[in-house]
C-alpha cells in the first residue's frame, strides 16, 4: 500500500481548506498552518512531501535544504519571487504557480485605476466626503481617448489590458524583450523602454519581479516620463523604487500614480505616499473576485496532486528540473 504523503499549507486567505482536502483525498495528509515565517513552518515542513504557500517566505536555499523530502513547492498565486528557483532546481524540487486565475480581474483593475487617474474619480470623492463640491481643485483633466498607454511587460494580463484600452480609443505601446512584434493578435506596438516612457500618458507595470526588473522604475525612468503622465502598478511593489517615486511626485516630474502593490507591503502608516491627492493606493486587491478566489484555491493543490500521482504539473516555473526531480519526473 502506498504511503500517504504529507503536504504542508504555510498560509491561506480563505475560510477553510475543504477544497484542498478533497483534491488530495487519499493521496496526502494536509497540515494547515497560518504563518509567513520559514522558521515557523519548517517545524512541520521539514519532512513534507509538498508545500502549498501563499505569502510565506522567503523560501531560500537554506530553507529548501531543510526540506529534504519535498518534491514540489506550489504557490497559490502568480509571482514566485519569494522562492529561490535555482536552489529548488538544484535540489530536484518542482516549483509551480497559478498564472491564469485572475487575468480578467487584474486587467479590469488596471483599467479602473487608469480611468480613476484620468478622471480624478478618487480625488473628487475625497473632496465631496469633506463637503467640498467643486471641480477646480482637480484641474487639469484630459480625455482618455487619444492618449497613449505604455505596458511594461506583455504577458497574459497586459494583453487583456491592451484589448480593453483600445476600446477607449487609447494607443497602446509595450516593452517586453521576450515578446516580438506580431507574436499575439492583440493591439500594441513594441518599443524600447525609453520610447515607452517618453511617449506614454499612462505607464502600467505588468512585468514579473526579478533582478532585472527590481527598481526599474527609478529616478532615471521617472525623469524620462511626461510631467502629465501617471504610473500604474498592478504587478509587484519592488519594481518601483519607492523613494524615487516620492521624489518624482514631490518634484511634479509626473502627474500621479495608482498603486495596487507597494514596497513595502503593507504600506506603513504614516508613509510619504499616503495622503496625497494624486496618489491612489489599494491593498493588493486587483486579483480578487469571487470567481478568481475559486480558481486560486484549486490551482496549487491540483499541481501537488499531479506530482504525487506521478504526473508532470501544468504550470512549472523551473522547467530545468524535469528529468532530475525528486518525484522521478
Amino acid at each position: 500500500m502506498t504511503a500517504v504523503a504529507k503536504v504542508v499549507v504555510t498560509d491561506y486567505v480563505w475560510e477553510s481548506l475543504d477544497v484542498e482536502r478533497k483534491i488530495l483525498e487519499g493521496r496526502a495528509e494536509l497540515v494547515a498552518l497560518q504563518t509567513r515565517k520559514p522558521e515557523e513552518f519548517l517545524v512541520q515542513a521539514a519532512d513534507c512531501d509538498g508545500l502549498l504557500t501563499t505569502y510565506a517566505g522567503p523560501i531560500t536555499a537554506d530553507v529548501i535544504a531543510r526540506m529534504p523530502k519535498c518534491k514540489i513547492i506550489a504557490r497559490y498565486g502568480i509571482g514566485v519571487d519569494t522562492i529561490d528557483l535555482n536552489a529548488a532546481t538544484a535540489s530536484g524540487i518542482i516549483v509551480t504557480n497559478n498564472p491564469t486565475y485572475c487575468i480578467e480581474e487584474v486587467a479590469e483593475a488596471t483599467m479602473a485605476l487608469m480611468l480613476a487617474c484620468a478622471r480624478k474619480v478618487v480625488h473628487f470623492d475625497r473632496l465631496v466626503r469633506e463637503r467640498h463640491w467643486e471641480i477646480t481643485a482637480a484641474k487639469p483633466i484630459f480625455r482618455v481617448a487619444g492618449s497613449t498607454l505604455g505596458l511594461v511587460g506583455f504577458g497574459n494580463i497586459a494583453r487583456q489590458v491592451a484589448i480593453r484600452s483600445t476600446a477607449f480609443g487609447v494607443r497602446v505601446l509595450y516593452f517586453d524583450p521576450f515578446v516580438p512584434q506580431g507574436q499575439f493578435d492583440v493591439p500594441g506596438t513594441r518599443v524600447e523602454f525609453d520610447q515607452l516612457l517618453r511617449e506614454s500618458d499612462f505607464v502600467s507595470l505588468h512585468a514579473p519581479l526579478m533582478p532585472q526588473t527590481r527598481h526599474m522604475m527609478n529616478d532615471s525612468a521617472f525623469s524620462r516620463m511626461k510631467p502629465g503622465a501617471f504610473l500604474i502598478n498592478c504587478s509587484r511593489g519592488p519594481i518601483v523604487d519607492s523613494d524615487a517615486l516620492i521624489r518624482a511626485l514631490d518634484a511634479r516630474a509626473i502627474a500621479g500614480c495608482a498603486l495596487d502593490t507597494t514596497d513595502p507591503e503593507p504600506l506603513p502608516d504614516p508613509h510619504p505616499l499616503r495622503g496625497r491627492a494624486n496618489v491612489i493606493i489599494n491593498p493588493h486587491a486587483a486579483w480578487y473576485s469571487e470567481q478568481s478566489m475559486s480558481g486560486l484555491q484549486v490551482g496549487a493543490p491540483d499541481e501537488v496532486r499531479r506530482v504525487l500521482c506521478g504526473e508532470w504539473p501544468r504550470h512549472v516555473v523551473n522547467p530545468a528540473v524535469k528529468g532530475r526531480s525528486r518525484a522521478g519526473l
